[in-house]
């Protein structure tokens, strides 16, 4: 007998595999914990596999789950578009968009180019800055949408991705272990940069900031440059850096998460739009 992959269990289910926390997962879909994991065991026994292995502390997703993580995510896209096809509002105004200097320079551009080409109504303008300083605007409703990196440990909002995270230098720089690892970062209130130094700082290494700067551009020139080591994403890592995970004074990195900020305050069917439009395409773009 065929049986049929529901919408709301896959939903559920990519909500754990994103989040690798049944209660994260169940407060990300507005649902208990309870309901969440009665979804997930229901989806295990309609596809005869396990997709999870549990413990106390930690949920790892099974290679069968890997498997359907990919189908799961195609499903809902297309669910996702379907229904915007046919229900999406004739939108129209102003949204106002926060993302960190990294994320508008290698996420946003084609969402926005392709986004603005569909709903010519729609204006939207963005601001870059440190994610925790543009929570603090959505949250006094001067932003409409923010992008944020959070630790595992504190995740909030709509998850993306995640992203691991990697010390990277130049093709031909060779810091020396003897000396204050220079680094160049983003500005304090950056997690990925506070997760570094706590690395760091756990091994005893010593280390200096040689340069900060919210432009991404401009840290990626000076890592090529040769003027030190920085932190980051794996989907900001130009062609020709070098990654330094294990070698010697280089504790691996733990990753991060991409999420989605909404201002429960604004009910435009604008903001609604461009909303559910990011979150689809930079999960399909993940």
């Amino acid at each position: 007998m065929i049986r049929d992959l529901e919408i709301d269990l896959l939903r559920a289910f990519v909500a754990v595999a994103s989040h690798r926390n049944f209660t994260h997962a169940a407060a990300a879909l507005g649902r208990t914990q309870s309901a969440v994991s009665m979804q997930v065991k229901r989806l295990e026994e309609i596809v005869a596999r396990k997709l999870f292995e549990r413990t106390k502390k930690t949920v790892d997703i099974t290679s069968d789950g890997e498997t359907l993580l990919s189908y799961a995510n195609r499903i809902l896209r297309i669910n996702d578009e379907a229904l915007s096809t046919l229900l999406e509002p004739e939108a129209q105004g102003l949204v106002r968009i926060g993302a960190p200097d990294d994320y508008m320079t290698c996420l946003l551009p084609e969402f926005l180019m392709s986004f603005s080409k569909a709903h010519p109504r729609i204006r939207m303008e963005v601001s870059c800055d440190n994610g925790i300083d543009l929570l603090e605007e959505l949250a006094r409703g001067k932003l409409d949408l923010v992008l944020a990196t959070h630790p595992l440990d504190g995740i909030s909002g709509e998850v993306i991705r995640r992203e691991p995270l990697h010390w990277v230098a130049g093709p031909d720089y060779h810091p020396d272990p003897s000396d204050d690892l220079p680094l160049l970062l983003f500005p304090q209130g950056c997690v990925c940069r506070d997760l570094a130094l706590r690395a760091l700082d756990n091994i005893d290494r010593s280390w200096r900031i040689a340069y900060t700067s919210r432009n991404l551009a401009v840290l990626q020139n000076a890592i090529a440059s040769e003027a030190g080591v920085g932190a980051m994403e794996a989907s900001i890592i130009p062609d020709g850096f070098r990654i330094l995970d294990g070698q010697p004074g280089f504790p691996k990195l733990p990753d991060v998460v991409i999420a989605l900020h909404r201002n429960p305050d604004d009910q435009m069917p604008a903001i609604d739009l461009v909303g559910s439009h990011l979150l689809r395409e930079l999960k399909r773009a993940a």
